[in-house]
């Protein structure tokens, strides 16, 4: 349950930061960081058995995210 928990909010949170990379005037090591390795780090901490640790910093890109205003 925690898994599925952690992949919708994979697909929100990440969804979000791709269009927001795209749309702001970022360098491309930010843009290569959000939509990359942030994502692949989060992954690899699920597979390692890591999920506590995983969600918990999930969470919090997402509320920055949301806070930040990035949406519409």
């Amino acid at each position: 349950m925690i898994t599925l928990l952690f992949v919708i909010l994979m697909f929100a949170v990440f969804g979000k930061i791709i269009g927001f990379a795209f749309r702001a005037t970022w360098g491309l090591t930010k843009v290569i960081f959000s939509i990359i390795l942030l994502p692949i780090f989060l992954i690899g901490l699920v597979f390692a058995g890591l999920i506590y640790i995983a969600l918990p910093i999930l969470i919090v890109i997402g509320l920055v995210t949301l806070i930040s205003g990035t949406g519409k």
